[in-house]
Parts: C-alpha cells; sequence; structure tokens
C-alpha cells in the first residue's frame, strides 16, 4: 500500500467532516458519553490555512485525517509550557480501519517536531478505553495517566466531564 502525507488543501473540507462525521457514529457505537461534536468549520479551515491539517492519501482516498496545535493549556496545564506538538481529532475512513496509521503518524511526528524544534509529541483522548490506550503505548506513546479535566469553556463539549487520558512521546 502506497500512502502519502500531505497538507490539506480547502477542497478536502467535505471529506474531513465525512470523517470526523463516521469517526463520531463509530464513538456512538461503542460508547455512551464523550462523543465527538459536530466541529466548528472555521476551526478547520484555519488549520488548513495554517497547514496544521494532514492527511494520509491511499491511491485516490482520504484515508485518514488529523490536526496539530504547538498549544494545548486546557489539557495539558503546566506541561503546555513544554515545546509540543498536539495531535487532534485523528480520523480514518472505514475501509482502513485496522491499517495502523497511528504508527504511520508517529513516525511522520518525530520528523515534524523536531523540524519546529519541539520535544513532545503529545496526544489525548476522552474515557478509560483501555484498548485505545494500549493502541498508543504499542505505538510509542508513553501513558501519563487519567484525570478529570476542570470545565472549560475553551474545550468542546465531549471534553466536559470527562476522564482524560494524556499521551506523550519525548523527543
Amino acid at each position: 500500500m502506497v500512502i502519502k502525507i500531505e497538507n490539506s488543501k480547502p477542497k478536502d473540507i467535505d471529506v474531513i467532516f465525512e470523517r470526523y462525521r463516521v469517526a463520531a457514529d463509530f464513538q456512538r457505537s461503542k460508547f455512551l458519553k464523550h462523543i465527538w461534536p459536530e466541529f466548528d468549520r472555521k476551526m478547520v479551515e484555519t488549520e488548513i490555512r495554517e497547514l496544521r491539517q494532514f492527511k494520509i492519501v491511499v491511491g485516490e482516498t482520504i484515508a485518514c485525517v488529523w490536526a496539530v496545535t504547538f498549544n494545548d493549556p486546557e489539557i495539558w496545564g503546566a506541561h503546555d509550557r513544554d515545546p509540543s506538538v498536539y495531535i487532534h481529532r485523528i480520523a480514518v475512513h472505514p475501509d482502513f480501519r485496522g491499517h495502523n496509521f497511528v504508527r504511520v503518524i508517529v513516525r511522520w511526528a518525530k520528523n515534524y517536531a523536531v523540524s519546529k524544534n519541539r520535544k513532545f509529541i503529545r496526544l489525548d483522548t476522552c474515557g478509560n478505553n483501555k484498548r485505545l490506550i494500549k493502541h498508543y503505548t504499542t505505538n510509542g506513546f508513553k501513558f501519563l495517566g487519567i484525570e478529570k479535566l476542570p470545565y472549560s469553556e475553551a474545550l468542546p463539549a465531549h471534553y466536559h466531564d470527562a476522564d482524560v487520558c494524556r499521551f506523550e512521546i519525548a523527543l
């Protein structure tokens, strides 16, 4: 399977939102709460414009999307001072589940983080999903534990009253 990692383009936005919708539907089938909400289109447009929205392309299909940011104080608190790349909203096309795109993203993120003078790659997920925790740790992330975040209107709704698992890779 030949894959390409590219920045998402404005023309990809409908596909990105379709990946988010399918991911939320999958979450809904497995969990009772902390389902991805409808994300703000302007936020994703900004990520695309700022070259922080990425895609894995297999053939002609956008198989996976994700976004990055360089600050995440609502989730990481004082640790946000560490120079980090934060990975958000990994969403995989259903036909490509099981292809371990997290491993591909980790390889890419190591190079990307170094090029941006960052010392950590970080991500988080809601809920005590043991299978997902194992998946992330198998792919090189250190599991930092589960914490209930204080309420913040700056966080999307699926973080409200959520137990959040945090992960990092030190570079």
